[in-house]
């Protein structure tokens, strides 16, 4: 897939959270493709101390308006210069980078999305994409408190999502991996972001159930071209960068302790 690097505008800000920005961006021209689960590196300017790019995922593309939508939590000085941004000004990204999320692979499949945190931001464009293509995907996101939790309309306005909390504040208490959910109801296969200790444990669900699992990895990258070697990964098939093989991978090339 072709790789661009565009200044693109920012046609609106919005804070779903006193730690998040939602920036939706929109070009004059036709904004390329872009995959599930891909990602991009974005120029942080204003920021003396941050001299090397940003890897946020995808949050969400939209074809008819002409918008992608980066969710970034505001953790250092880099992402918290890109909160600072206003309707108007311009975003240097370099997209679409990696490889996304699955492909449908049979009509009327039962995915299980499952996100926590800023993890959740490109289970949303996922989620979308697999019912317009005919898939039944379920949505389980995990917080530590219902205000913790993002997107829940646009989630809700997809498919089902069922939610845990660690203070019980909002569906059931505890982490996703104990939800009641994943008792209850069969799933295809399972597609999860967030912390990895989280994906560490649907993973050792999955594994357990046989149930087909693939995990969206956040090593720290630089450049999101395989270049920098920051994001090396150790895999069954040896050491791989995680930017250009990833950021998704199957559970079964990955040598986590499952």
């Amino acid at each position: 897939m072709k790789k661009y690097i565009k200044d693109l505008t920012v046609a609106a800000v919005e804070y779903p959270h006193s730690r998040y920005v939602l920036i939706k961006l929109t070009d004059a021209e036709p904004l390329p493709e872009v995959a599930p689960g891909q990602f991009v590196e974005v120029k942080v300017e204003g920021s003396p101390a941050t001299f090397l790019r940003r890897p946020i995922s995808i949050n969400y593309y939209d074809k008819a308006t002409n918008q992608l939508w980066l969710l970034v939590a505001m953790v250092g000085e880099g992402t918290r210069t890109l909160g600072t941004l206003k309707a108007g000004d311009k975003l240097n990204l370099v997209f679409p980078l990696g490889n996304g999320f699955s492909p449908v692979q049979k009509a009327g499949e039962k995915v299980l999305l499952v996100g926590g945190g800023v993890g959740v931001a490109p289970l949303l464009q996922y989620g979308r994409y697999l019912k317009e293509n005919g898939a039944h995907p379920v949505f389980l996101l995990g917080a530590r408190t219902s205000a913790d939790l993002l997107e829940l309309d646009l989630f809700r306005a997809i498919s089902d999502v069922y939610i845990t909390t660690e203070d019980a504040s909002e569906g059931e208490k505890g982490f996703v991996t104990q939800h009641s959910v994943l008792q209850t109801d069969k799933f295809d296969r399972i597609s999860v972001c967030g912390p990895k200790p989280m994906m560490v444990s649907v993973a050792r669900y999955a594994k357990q159930t046989a149930t087909p699992c693939e995990v969206s990895l956040e090593n720290m990258m630089a450049c999101g071209l395989g270049a920098c070697l920051c994001c090396v990964e150790k895999t069954v098939k040896g050491n791989v960068c995680v930017c250009k093989e990833g950021p998704v991978f199957d559970i079964n090339d990955l040598t986590w302790n499952l």
